[in-house]
């Protein structure tokens, strides 16, 4: 489905008075406003392919309706998003779940939607069809050698699929690790983990990137290969120069200092990009900045300090992606909020008074530091992040102008009540 011009321009029309005073408020407010709606403008998020169909757990599923069957229904639901925010420019996809026989008709379809493909996502977590070896007990870390080279074998080929389809970057999950005392030996998981990551990064074209995917648990709960930061940071430095470590903000166990983990990885330049959601409890894949929209915008603080000292292109140099699980809310909807929440977190680190808060903390002013921050979190930039929408042609109200149109109803009359998206 795709909106008409007219559409936007009578949705935009309706609430443009009030959103030009609202305009006007904020930019008396923030001194350097212009500078950070240019870069709000190119700054662009990621959408994950598998992401655009209910979720759900081990104890069920409960469709939607109208949800994509194929990787151009995908790339329709994107495009549709990036047109409503104009900041849902790239694809995330998942390899076997997107793989396809018709490359060049694909790429058509994305530029036509004004997409571009991102970051590739191998899956050894999962036994597929007629896959002679079981990943049940680890797929780059088994025991076995012959299931590492299917795993490794699998990563290549999705390093194949990602150069045809003008990638330049492969994301390595592992679920391996151990469920129980004594069921692996630490030292040869590990050990069997980074050959197998080597024969991966050797296969590598000149330009890409690979960012090596930490969790803390599950599905295993007593160990995981790559369990934390430190972990990830070690595999990315004994691979190489190409190899960079993924931040998803669920993969951390309760009241982890993120921020902190992105300065330091920012510090050694070794931070190649995220996958944004919010948690409660562990890795709840919820919509970003539902639970925690203050560690959200801290942690924009820390990348805009680090990108700028750094000399860190915003838009282009690191990796944004959304990693979220919509159990019960319609995924566009929930994506068009991620997105949202994401780009005001952005904004907010932007109008840090960055100059205030250096001269606060060499006088170990602590209440200063903390009112510098607060006063930034606490203003409302959300105008400038929808001026930022009204330029580029999109919604002022993207959410509102979705349910507006009611696309919803009209994908399930085009797709059916009871489709099921591939993913998770």
């Amino acid at each position: 489905m795709k909106l008409e011009p007219n559409q936007i321009a009578s949705h935009n029309e309706r609430l443009l008075s009030r959103h030009e005073q609202k305009l006007a408020f904020v930019t008396e407010e923030i001194p350097n406003a212009k500078d950070i709606l240019q870069k709000i403008s190119d700054f662009q998020i990621g959408i994950p392919s598998w992401a655009l169909g209910t979720g759900g757990t081990r104890f069920g599923r409960f469709s939607l309706g109208g949800e994509p069957g194929n990787i151009e229904e995908k790339l329709e639901d994107i495009g549709l998003l990036h047109q409503l925010n104009a900041s849902s420019a790239a694809v995330s996809l998942h390899i076997p779940w997107d793989t396809t026989t018709n490359v060049p008709a694909i790429r058509a379809l994305a530029a036509q939607y004004g997409l571009h493909f991102d970051a590739m996502n191998s899956n050894t977590f999962q036994d597929q069809a007629n896959q002679p070896h079981s990943y049940k007990f680890g797929s780059l870390q088994h025991v076995n050698k012959e299931v590492r080279k299917q795993a490794i074998a699998h990563n290549i080929e999705v390093i194949r699929q990602g150069v045809e389809l003008g990638s330049n970057a492969l994301t390595i999950w592992l679920a391996d690790g151990s469920c129980f005392p004594g069921q692996l030996n630490f030292r040869k998981a590990f050990e069997n983990t980074l050959e197998s990551l080597q024969e991966i990064y050797a296969a590598l074209p000149a330009d890409w990137k690979v960012f090596v995917e930490y969790k803390a648990f599950e599905p295993n709960f007593y160990s995981t290969t790559v369990g934390d930061w430190g972990q990830s940071l070690l595999y990315a430095n004994k691979l190489g120069p190409k190899a960079f470590t993924l931040v998803d903000l669920g993969h951390h166990l309760p009241n982890a200092n993120i921020e902190q983990i992105v300065s330091l990885l920012l510090m050694e330049g070794k931070l190649g990009g995220f996958h944004f959601n919010d948690s409660k409890y562990g890795d709840d894949d919820l919509t970003a900045g539902c639970m925690k929209p203050y560690q959200l915008f801290l942690i924009f603080n820390e990348l805009v300090e680090g990108m700028d000292q750094r000399g860190i292109n915003h838009k282009d140099d690191l990796a944004w992606m959304i990693d979220a699980s919509h159990n019960v809310k319609d995924p566009l909807e929930d994506l068009l909020q991620s997105v949202e929440a994401i780009m005001i977190a952005y904004a907010q680190a932007l109008a840090v008074d960055r100059t205030a808060l250096v001269q606060a903390q060499q006088e170990n002013d602590v209440v200063r530091c903390q009112e510098i921050l607060q006063q930034a979190f606490r203003t409302d930039v959300r105008p400038l992040v929808a001026e930022a929408r009204l330029r580029a042609g999109a919604a002022l109200s993207p959410l509102s102008l979705y349910r507006e149109t009611e696309v919803r109803k009209e994908l399930i009359r085009n797709r059916g009540s009871k489709t099921i998206a591939t993913g998770l």
